[in-house]
């Protein structure tokens, strides 16, 4: 076996595969209740907050703030053994619920709570792709 450790990929199937398939096209969605007009995560059929099955995929600008963060500096994964040392976030999305993925595209040593970033994608596989984040170089 030759090449590099190929990315472990989610599932597309159940509620979620919304999430993963607008992904691909660039694009980050967030699912909403229509009956209350909350937004949460982790998809579900059901809305956590008032129990509808009324809910939406909506489309989100991916902006939003590190909220806590960690420096994974070892893993036994063979993928991700490759990518040490990466950050992991909890990312509080603007008008939306906290995310939490991989830090890109930035030095490991200027990573802070409180942070602007926003989201980019990594291709995963044909119909679907994986949501990061980045520093948002337009924030103030």
């Amino acid at each position: 076996m030759t090449g590099a450790p190929a990315r472990p990929l989610p599932e597309l199937r159940n509620f979620g595969v919304g999430y993963w398939r607008a992904a691909a096209k660039g694009e980050l969605v967030i699912p909403v209740c229509r009956a209350c007009d909350h937004s949460f995560w982790h998809p579900r059929p059901n809305c956590p907050h008032c129990g509808s099955s009324e809910v939406e995929w909506r489309h989100h600008n991916g902006k939003g703030a590190v909220h806590t963060f960690t420096v994974v500096r070892q893993s036994s994964d063979p993928f991700f053994k490759t990518k040490t040392p990466y950050a992991v976030a909890m990312v509080l999305l603007d008008d939306g619920p906290m995310l939490m993925s991989n830090l890109v595209e930035c030095d490991l040593g200027t990573v802070k709570i409180g942070m602007r970033v926003v989201a980019t994608f990594e291709a995963g596989a044909e119909d679907m792709a994986i949501p990061m984040f980045k520093p948002d170089s337009g924030a103030k």
